[in-house]
């Protein structure tokens, strides 16, 4: 019998999201005869514990008796549990420095940690995430950003929004100018969030080609590939894999959208060595027309030069004045507009979860609980019950020690 523990968040700010919602708890447990769940009790939670109870799920305040410990955010040194299996988003694999001292305290406690970041395929492929929503809301505030920006529509913020319908619902407020065109980068799970929202909306969809070359008398769109927004610094052919592999031969190339666009929609995946999109001297452009850039992506100082610092939920638009180089206010008419929430899918908790909760019974639960036998699990596990790294993760010795 395997019992797993769905932890109380304690990270602070509060997080509403959950792993596993109260109706798709009961769904693993008609499913799985060999599996218990237990929930710790939480008053912050989108889904109150009632609804657990009410679904059958046993509330408790001590998970000591848990072989797995679920959560969604890293959790507090103070409420780690010795010699358990933790699985929640710990963003230390790519040695991220305030998280240090998490992963120090993780092998200290003999703590087994499967990181959902790195629950992958065979080809690499993330198999859960909260980037769909990151996508869905981040371009529901891009058009909530647009509205204010030109003054023609007021949409409610997504956070006081009930649930996705009623985000929905305010998108038919939307109205943009008969010229208006939105420039979107990636092609991941973010994306496609955000072109779920795209697609609702009467925008019209085109190549890029199209994008630069025509005239169009409604309000259009076009989604970007590295091969659209990069080139190689030599002239020669792109190749898609080469650039991933190495990004330093290359340079950017996405000026040719920024003065043809008024919105920027970034969803692409940045690696440190890649090209900038847009520099703070391209910003200063007399053809650069962007006038908000709604940066999903939120690489901090990096490939976008308007993105600053992140926003927050309850204040999600700040200006950045090309000329200064500086933060100005949203209504500035010379600054570019930023939405730049690095939280996103906490705006709508309870359909964040769902989907999330989603991709865990369906690509992880059978290796987990099931007898599906493959190496995912194997992949995700950065340390043991023994207190060492997974072999896979020996390369993070020094982050830990900080030498």
């Amino acid at each position: 019998m395997t019992k797993l523990g769905i932890i109380r968040e304690g990270k602070t700010p509060p997080d509403k999201r959950v792993p596993l919602t109260p109706k798709q708890c009961r769904e693993l447990l008609d499913t799985y005869s060999n599996l218990e769940i237990y929930v710790q009790p939480s008053p912050i939670r989108a889904f109150p514990d009632s609804e657990y109870e009410k679904e059958g799920i046993q509330l408790r305040e001590d998970l000591s008796n848990c072989d797995i410990l679920m959560g969604v955010k890293e959790v507090p040194l103070h409420m780690l549990i010795p010699s358990k299996k933790y699985m929640f988003f710990s963003h230390t694999f790519k040695e991220q420095p305030y998280n240090r001292n998490l992963l120090k305290a993780i092998l200290e406690k003999n703590i087994s940690l499967i990181d959902y970041e790195v629950l992958t395929s065979s080809s690499g492929k993330r198999l859960v995430g909260f980037g769909r929503y990151a996508g869905v809301v981040g371009c529901y505030n891009a058009m909530l950003a647009v509205g204010k920006k030109y003054g023609l529509f007021d949409l409610k913020p997504a956070h006081k929004c009930h649930n996705r319908k009623e985000v929905e619902e305010e998108l038919k407020k939307v109205k943009l100018p008969s010229d208006f065109k939105i420039v979107i980068t990636g092609n991941g799970r973010v994306a496609h969030g955000a072109l779920e929202i795209l697609n609702l909306l009467p925008i019209k969809k085109v190549s890029p080609e199209k994008y630069l070359k025509e005239k169009f008398v409604d309000p259009v769109f076009t989604q970007l590939s590295v091969s659209d927004y990069v080139k190689t610094k030599d002239g020669s052919k792109l190749v898609t894999n080469d650039f991933y592999n190495d990004p330093t031969p290359y340079e950017s190339n996405f000026m040719r959208f920024a003065k043809e666009s008024d919105l920027f929609i970034p969803c692409h995946y940045w690696d440190q060595d890649a090209p900038f999109l847009f520099s703070r001297e391209d910003a200063k452009d007399i053809w650069f027309r962007i006038k908000v850039v709604a940066d999903i992506s939120c690489d901090i100082d990096g490939p976008v030069a308007s993105t600053l610092r992140p926003s927050t939920i309850s204040n999600p638009l700040y200006g950045y004045d090309p000329v200064a180089e500086s933060e100005t206010g949203f209504m500035n008419p010379r600054a570019i507009g930023v939405m730049a929430v690095d939280n996103l899918p906490c705006e709508l908790p309870k359909d964040a979860s769902e989907d999330f909760g989603r991709e865990l019974i369906k690509n992880i639960f059978p290796e987990l609980i099931g007898k599906k036998k493959s190496a995912v699990i194997q992949r995700a596990t950065q340390t043991t019950l023994e207190g060492e790294l997974a072999e896979d993760y020996k390369y993070l010795n020094d982050y830990v020690t900080g030498s």
